[in-house]
């Protein structure tokens, strides 16, 4: 028996989701809102773990493909103080391959292959339990039902209040994400500054970090914890105020670090959200999450590989054993809400850590993690 399943949302978790069914030969409707694959910037870089994100695309088979894209010379990271002082200077191996990056973009090119997405049907409710399974409403008016409905619809997923009425709660950090193009010619100092990964100044409370992603672009991401309504006063379509507003917070750096500000292109406000720490639920049949849906936790290179692993291995475990959807989903529930509670302790930690009033705590973390 073909059962009726559909993934809300194309990010990593729902098309890893998706591309083990179709390896396994079961069909899968991915519903996507964005009415095409490019219809918005894919984002940053994203560094792959052996255990977790690699893994998941072993199960798809597509670990051999990621590693031909990724950047295994990415996993560089460079620590500066706030006057430019280079305090550690961590270069990969020329064998290691433990946390390669590869760019979203190529990431989600990788995963759709020939996954069949249904783009621009944006979800508004799910309701589980009808006599005909789980009733989806969409944006244009209609309506579809299925026998089990995955929400991988990120931080504000639609598909959660199915099952949960946890809301996600701001960190108290924000970032504000900015961009170099043509970094390599255009920008060679700041070029030289980032290296081959990533380059991080941590002062009181705030931080610059620069990421190299492929073709010469540079992501620069300024965090500081401040009001989430710091920004009323300031219109932050207008680049010039807030890359004002920006240099103020961060005044007294090392003008080389000021430089990747000063050189942005544009700017981007994103506060930091996340969900409890331990967000579990009680099992609603015919409804589950994965990623960031599930447990929304601080950016520090653990959420995308979960979700991933997540995909990977509830689609496997459906795959494996399609006779009582019910029973693999409420098994998978337990093992996921266990994994992602430990990462999300670590990665609260760590944010506090990164963005503190003692900037020798990131030092101390960076050390710590390289350590191991």
């Amino acid at each position: 028996m073909r059962h009726r399943i559909a993934v809300v949302g194309s990010g990593p978790a729902g098309l890893t989701f998706a591309r083990v069914l179709h390896r396994h030969g079961y069909p899968v409707a991915v519903l996507e809102r964005d009415p095409a694959p490019d219809a918005r910037p894919p984002g940053g870089t994203l560094d792959l773990h052996e255990g977790l994100g690699q893994l998941a695309l072993d199960k798809a088979g597509l670990l051999a493909e990621f590693r031909a894209l990724s950047r295994p010379e990415g996993q560089a990271m460079r620590i500066l103080d706030t006057a430019g002082t280079v305090l550690r200077d961590w270069r990969p191996r020329p064998d290691e391959r433990a946390n390669p990056e590869i760019d979203r973009g190529q990431l989600r090119d990788l995963l759709l292959g020939p996954l069949d997405v249904q783009w621009g049907r944006g979800v508004t409710q799910v309701v589980p339990g009808t006599r005909d399974g789980v009733l989806v409403h969409f944006t244009d008016g209609r309506q579809e039902t299925f026998d089990l409905v995955i929400g991988a619809d990120g931080a504000w997923s639609r598909v959660r209040p199915a099952v949960s009425s946890a809301t996600p709660h701001y960190t108290g950090v924000t970032l504000v994400e900015t961009s170099l193009d043509d970094v390599d010619t255009r920008d060679p100092d700041l070029a030289r500054l980032v290296g081959d990964g990533s380059v991080a100044a941590y002062g009181v409370n705030r931080a610059l970090v620069a990421q190299r992603n492929s073709g010469g672009h540079v992501k620069v991401y300024a965090q500081f914890r401040a009001p989430l309504d710091w920004h009323t006063n300031l219109d932050t379509a207008d680049v010039e105020a807030v890359r004002s507003s920006l240099l103020a917070l961060f005044d007294g750096w090392a003008a080389p670090v000021l430089d990747l500000l000063r050189h942005g292109t544009a700017f981007v406000h994103r506060p930091l959200y996340v969900l409890p720490v331990s967000h579990t639920w009680t099992h609603v049949p015919g409804v589950t999450l994965l990623g960031d849906a599930a447990h929304l936790m601080p950016p520090l290179g653990a959420g995308a590989n979960l979700a991933m692993l997540e995909g990977a291995e509830l689609a496997e475990s459906i795959a494996t054993d399609p006779g009582d959807l019910d029973v693999t989903v409420r098994a998978f529930e337990e093992q996921m809400w266990a994994r992602a509670g430990r990462w999300a302790k670590i990665t609260t930690a760590g944010l506090e850590r990164l963005v503190s009033p003692d900037p020798a705590e990131a030092l101390a973390l960076f050390d710590q993690v390289q350590a191991s």
